[in-house]
């Protein structure tokens, strides 16, 4: 098979899909691209035991059709050397001997073949889709998936939640000491469903997403999911277990309500975390009069930071903890120019959600509190 391409395009399209190749494979095959050209398209799918990401591409030109397993390092190693020019790949449909030919260079290397390289997953007959714009599928992954737990024992909380009605679809992540969730009225389901998307996948979506318009379809049965984007499609297993019941956990009657200017709270806060101690990264927050006195203090190397900050407050004072690195990725995560923080008393949990809440979408974020020093 010949074809011939943009240097610069099947570059981007490479980069893009190889995130997914691990770099130590148990199949070697996995450390290869799978090219098909049939009809004048090529189709690049790179795979490791869990997630496969595919690609499509249309050619200068083309003939005849086949499928090749190319070295993702060679192919990489070699594109990104070039300025955007055309290139003429061909490949021997027997040896899998393959030479690129450039504007001023021939290159030659051994493909493999294709055979070898693992089928894609199906989905099951029964099986669920839902439609949702990239915009709000890349938020809601983005806005959640700090939150997420890095502890393999509960592969469950590793994942970002995906839960489904006949209304709307919430995006859920937690660890156990923060909660973020967000739900958008943009997109809604046939039935009441869920699934649990794993790390990779949902790190691979974020690269993609913000480049993407128009809507995301996905499609899942009780094992597997499919995105497909305008030139992508992502196909990964599924985190199998019970999510949490995360509603249970959200504190329903919070008295005291801070709202407060977010840019000049997170800026604070950046200062002050300076001045924390390093293993608790405790930050004090002090409520009351319409202000909040912001400090931090390490007793082992004597330092000490205080702030005081203006603010709306309703409630009695109450003094609580926090942990100072969590708030900051919370407030990053805002778009709001006001946040409201509800608080019951210093053992309970706190709401962060924004002032300006969008039409569409409703955001609530969870943090436990941290016992203060006496």
């Amino acid at each position: 098979m010949i074809f011939s391409v943009s240097s610069a395009n099947l570059l981007a399209h490479l980069q893009t899909i190889s995130r997914v190749i691990n770099s130590k494979n148990t199949l070697p095959i996995l450390d290869n691209f799978l090219f098909n050209l049939h009809d004048g398209v090529l189709t690049i799918t790179a795979a490791d035991m869990e997630t496969t990401m595919v690609t499509t591409m249309e050619l200068n030109s083309s003939e005849g059709s086949g499928v090749v397993a190319l070295s993702a390092k060679i192919l990489l190693d070699t594109l990104k050397e070039f300025s955007d020019e055309p290139l003429s790949f061909s490949i021997n449909d027997d040896s899998y001997a393959m030479t690129i030919k450039s504007n001023s260079g021939v290159y030659n290397f051994i493909g493999q073949n294709a055979d070898e390289f693992p089928k894609m997953r199906l989905l099951e007959d029964q099986n669920s889709s839902i439609t949702v714009p990239a915009n709000v599928l890349n938020m809601g992954i983005t806005a959640t998936s700090f939150a997420t737990s890095d502890d393999e024992l509960r592969p469950v909380m590793g994942g970002i939640y995906f839960d489904i009605t006949t209304e709307d679809v919430t995006f859920v992540a937690t660890d156990g000491h923060k909660l973020v969730k967000i739900k958008t009225i943009t997109s809604k389901g046939d039935s009441v469903t869920s699934f649990i998307l794993p790390k990779k996948p949902y790190s691979l979506l974020k690269a993609i997403l913000p480049k993407e318009s128009g809507d995301v379809k996905i499609q899942f049965d009780s094992k597997n999911v499919y995105f497909t984007l305008s030139d992508y499609q992502m196909i990964c297993r599924l985190v199998e277990g019970t999510y949490p019941n995360y509603n249970s956990v959200i504190p329903k009657s919070n008295p005291n309500k801070a709202t407060i200017e977010r840019n000049g709270f997170l800026n604070a806060l950046r200062r002050i975390s300076v001045y924390a101690n390093q293993s608790t990264n405790l930050v004090k927050l002090d409520f009351a009069d319409d202000k909040v006195v912001i400090s931090a203090q390490d007793f082992d190397f004597s330092i000490s930071a205080t702030e005081t900050l203006s603010c709306s407050y309703e409630g009695s004072p109450i003094c609580i903890g926090f942990k100072c690195s969590i708030l900051i990725d919370m407030l990053n995560n805002l778009n709001s120019e006001n946040v409201i923080i509800e608080l019951s008393d210093p053992i309970r949990a706190g709401l962060i959600v924004p002032l300006e809440q969008n039409d569409t979408e409703d955001v609530l974020m969870l943090l436990m509190p941290m016992q203060l020093p006496d």
